[in-house]
């Protein structure tokens, strides 16, 4: 029996990375996104469509095994947006996965639903949300959104808080939380077999040498990862200087986020650090 997994979100970054990486034989990849993703193979099928599209999702969704939702605005944006398509867009994804009878679903939350949190010793896994912009709210809403459809329908609901998911950290602040595409691949395939893990926030981060947040829960799903973000350590601080982790961006989980003026309307999205 082929087995098919709907990868919303499919044509950014973190979809980009994690395509190749969970092909297998037996089975399909069906991408969604509202850009068309670069080269399509013969075991992807792809539907060009919004997550806030119920029509579209609600077809996309025929067939399916399981569903890893990425989809949304990755940076902070109007409100206006953010609540269409990162809050409502993952309703109509779990609502659709509900409907259709999809018993899995992996959602892309982020460090930035926690970005008040300050540094400590291990940030738990179950950590409150204290969310550091209205992307972040987003995400708190995501896993809240996510353990109703586990308890009130019996979904089996994972989500993944991402530090910062690129080949190499783009600076000395991702060493701590930085996630290599390997070890997210990893972890995103051990939510997606793991069985019956109920609802569950795991972080995504590899176990750097810097690591300040819990693998606890990731690794009693199965996860264990392979990659260390020091080998990049001695460039980035050539670069950029010893950290500080008692002064910002180092010393609050949402880094550079939670440093942006407190009046929405000042704020901007154009940050693309983790």
């Amino acid at each position: 029996m082929t087995e098919r997994i709907l990868i919303t979100g499919a044509a950014g970054g973190l979809g980009s990375l994690l395509r190749p990486r969970m092909a297998r034989e037996g089975r399909v990849l069906r991408l969604l996104d509202v850009a068309e993703p670069a080269a399509p193979t013969d075991t992807e099928e792809v539907v060009v469509a919004s997550v806030t599209d119920v029509d579209a999702v609600r077809e996309a969704m025929r067939d399916v095994t399981a569903v890893v939702h990425l989809g949304g605005h990755s940076v902070e944006g109007p409100w206006e947006d953010i609540l269409h398509v990162n809050i409502h867009g993952t309703y109509v994804v779990l609502e659709e996965a509900r409907r259709a009878g999809v018993g899995r679903v992996v959602l892309a939350s982020s460090n930035h639903a926690v970005g008040f949190t300050p540094r400590q010793s291990e940030v738990p896994d179950y950590v409150f949300p204290r969310p550091d912009s209205f992307y972040g709210v987003s995400k708190a809403t995501m896993e809240a959104l996510g353990s109703t459809y586990h308890d009130n329908f019996g979904m089996d609901v994972v989500a993944i808080r991402i530090g910062s998911c690129f080949e190499e950290p783009k600076d000395v602040r991702m060493l701590d939380h930085w996630l290599s595409p390997d070890d997210g691949a990893r972890l995103f395939e051990t939510c997606l077999s793991t069985p019956s893990p109920g609802f569950r926030v795991v972080w995504g981060v590899s176990d750097n040498t810097r690591r300040w947040l819990s693998l606890d829960e990731a690794r009693a799903l199965g996860f264990e990862p392979k990659d260390d973000s020091e080998v990049f350590a001695e460039r980035k601080i050539a670069a950029e200087g010893e950290p500080d982790p008692t002064r910002p961006p180092h010393d609050m989980l949402g880094g550079y986020w939670r440093l942006r003026p407190a009046d929405p309307e000042e704020r901007t999205p154009r940050f693309d650090r983790g």
